[in-house]
């Protein structure tokens, strides 16, 4: 199947399937469009008989820069309320065949949190994390205050959630975010290979381990999912939220009005 922002190939012969994101004009931001068309793909490999393993990429410049703000710029707290666009997240959340993450450049926001959906992530020495919401004046609403607390612990995600800080590569392994780096031209492929010795194990076995994990990983997450969620909308409500997506797209820095 033919899609517009993403690309996705098979190799047939090690049973793995990359899934590459393709938005390159804007850093691979994450759209409506981009995320439907993600799940889809995601979705139908997952039951695809032929494949054991899935990479998920973006480019060297980004892997996803973050979410499209102009898409929700002009969203009010109860229309972003009704598109309940992150429900299609807990599909990628609930595929049973482990995804590698091939990570180079940007994951920020909505990036951050699609990469910590991922089993196990591969990054350049060129990768930057990081969850910058709060510089638009709302928080992390795909589960960034969730995942990234499990990863890193409470103290080290408080930081980078409040003050909106990037981290690199390195600080990111030092955390145990990531599994581990490579140059540039090599993290891709490594990350290939990885998930063709994953493909090589008896496929059942590997997907009850994965199965296993995230059972004690998870935890109570469905109820911090939904606080954040809630949050996440309220601040659609907010003048805050407003002048900082308006700053945003007029490239000049936010005045804060706590309200």
């Amino acid at each position: 199947m033919t899609y517009k922002n993403i690309i996705v190939r098979r190799e047939a012969a090690d049973k793995i399937a990359v899934v590459q994101l393709n938005r390159p004009e804007v850093l691979n931001a994450l759209n409506l469009e981009l995320m439907t068309e993600l799940i889809e793909a995601l979705e139908g490999l997952d039951k695809d008989a032929e494949v054991n393993c899935i990479v998920l990429t973006g480019n060297e410049k980004a892997f996803a820069a973050g979410a499209d703000i102009k898409e929700m710029s002009g969203e009010s707290a109860v229309g972003m309320l009704m598109r309940d666009q992150f429900e299609k997240w807990n599909k990628i959340r609930a595929l049973k065949k482990p995804v590698v993450a091939a990570v180079s450049g940007f994951a920020l926001g909505g990036g951050c949190e699609l990469v910590m959906l991922c089993d196990i992530i591969i990054a350049s020495e060129t990768a930057k994390f990081g969850q910058p919401e709060i510089n638009i004046g709302v928080i992390p609403g795909a589960g960034g205050t969730q995942r990234l607390t499990r990863a890193i612990g409470k103290v080290r995600a408080m930081e980078l959630i409040l003050t909106g800080r990037f981290i690199d590569a390195e600080e990111a392994l030092r955390l145990g975010l990531i599994n581990r780096i490579l140059p540039v031209e090599f993290y891709l492929s490594e990350a290939l290979k990885l998930a063709k010795d994953i493909a090589s194990k008896p496929p059942v076995a590997v997907r009850l381990a994965k199965e296993s994990v995230l059972k004690v990983y998870d935890g109570s997450l469905d109820d911090g999912l939904d606080f954040e969620r809630k949050n996440f909308y309220l601040l659609f409500a907010t003048d805050d939220m407003r002048e900082g997506m308006t700053a945003f797209t007029e490239k000049r820095k936010p005045v804060w009005t706590g309200r």
